[in-house]
């Protein structure tokens, strides 16, 4: 059994003063393995946030349905948390209790802080402990907001462009970081970025979403082994990995939205 597995999802928003609503994803279906690493790749507005906030159990879909360990998801649990791109730290409080927080909202019992403190130490962040995110550069803001995520110790780990706002040296730096803590944890792993890199450089899946409206338009193994290294993002098959995605994209674009 998948450890999520997602049928013939479809997501649709409301429309002001059309009578249809807008359909940001249709009839998806994707099955990813316990403890894999999937990034999801695509163009703007082709439904890659939307999905991975169906699979957190923030909104609901108009068709189909969400299984975690074959349980359906019908709102947010422990067994999955989420990394967003804005980092959504509270600017009142400092790095640890940006992480605690998390573990309040889930009532966790025992010595929060020495929890918290565990997590950042693993992020990098030793000796931030009790500075305010105004104080952080914008990559140390976003392991802040993983070791919130990490805190919990969900089952499935949930990123939704948490690079997207970093310049492409903190960017890339983030990545093999983020690679770092996942191979020490294993979690269930499900990244969407823009980044054709990334996408690459982090998965053993790479999905592939089309738009008008969002649905998969390939999918595929990534067989490069870990740990990762920047020298074998030169070698003959991640350049060919890279030409598959940027000819999937370029298809899309111009088939007129149809499926394929």
């Amino acid at each position: 059994m998948s450890h999520i597995d997602i049928r013939t999802l479809t997501i649709a928003y409301p429309t002001a003063g059309r009578a249809e609503p807008f359909v940001a994803v249709d009839r998806l279906s994707l099955q990813v393995e316990r403890g894999t690493f999937v990034t999801i790749v695509g163009p703007s507005g082709c439904g890659k946030s939307s999905l991975l906030l169906a699979v957190d159990g923030l909104i609901e879909p108009s068709s189909g349905e969400v299984r975690v360990d074959g349980r359906k998801i019908t709102g947010p649990g422990r067994d999955r948390a989420m990394v967003f791109q804005d980092f959504a730290l509270l600017p009142w409080r400092s790095v640890l209790d940006n992480v605690r927080f998390g573990l309040e909202l889930q009532r966790w019992s025992g010595d929060l802080d020495a929890r918290a403190r565990r997590f950042v130490d693993l992020v990098g962040l030793h000796g931030f402990e009790r500075h305010l995110p105004h104080q952080l550069s914008g990559g140390m803001r976003q392991r802040v907001g993983i070791a919130r995520a990490l805190a919990v110790e969900p089952d499935v780990l949930l990123l939704d462009e948490p690079f997207g706002a970093l310049d492409a040296q903190t960017r890339d730096a983030m990545g093999r970081e983020l690679l770092r803590i996942w191979e020490a944890r294993r979690q269930t792993a499900l990244f969407v970025t823009h980044s054709l890199d990334e996408a690459i450089f982090l998965a053993d899946r790479v999905v592939v979403m089309g738009r008008d409206p969002g649905r998969i338009i390939d999918s595929f193994a990534v067989d490069l082994p870990r740990p990762r290294d920047v020298e074998m993002t030169d070698t003959p098959r991640y350049v060919e990995y890279r030409r598959r995605i940027r000819e999937q994209l370029a298809g899309s674009a111009g088939d007129g939205g149809g499926r394929p």
